[in-house]
């Protein structure tokens, strides 16, 4: 039985990043979206193999090289990279987009929150991810700006320590 999209999302407003929605994501969410991918795939660790490869452990890892043996399509061999929270989602979203001559017959999930429910879900099973900080608000027409570049170690009390000691002297380091 091929697996099915999921219609949702209306494509009128721009998107956001994969790392906003993953700020409210919901694994059970994402499990329950995931049920629409066990026609094809399982997760459980150990799982076998069926029309599509076993998906526990998949994020982290590189694209068409997570489960050694199962004949990955070309399309999806030469596309290279990691399963990490952006190159998932965009394949999730169109595997046709992603891998142009894919043999996955998923039309994709267009909703960015079932996305992210179901990415998180991938990851507690197995996943090497942690969660990115939510994306910084840049103002209007200056991507760059310093509040922008302030607001983002907020998430990282360690950056700021690191920051400073980074200039010592080439000749004191050991």
């Amino acid at each position: 039985m091929p697996c099915v999209a999921q219609a949702g999302g209306s494509g009128a407003e721009a998107e956001q990043p994969i790392a906003h929605y993953l700020q409210t994501a919901d694994a059970a969410r994402g499990e329950a979206v995931f049920r629409k991918c066990a026609a094809c795939h399982t997760i459980n660790q150990g799982g076998a193999t069926g029309t599509g490869p076993n998906l526990y452990g998949v994020m982290g890892t590189g694209v068409a090289q997570h489960a050694p043996g199962f004949n990955y399509s070309e399309p999806l061999r030469a596309h290279g990279g990691t399963w990490d929270w952006d190159t998932m989602s965009q394949w999730l979203r169109s595997p046709r987009g992603f891998a142009q001559g894919t043999r996955m017959t998923f039309a994709g999930l267009s909703d960015p929150q079932d996305r992210a429910d179901i990415l998180l879900y991938l990851n507690q099973n197995g996943g090497r991810l942690t969660i990115p900080p939510p994306p910084a608000a840049a103002p209007a027409g200056n991507a760059a700006s310093p509040a922008a570049n302030e607001a983002a170690p907020a998430g990282n009390a360690v950056a700021p320590a690191a920051n400073q000691a980074a200039p010592t002297p080439a000749g004191n380091a050991q």
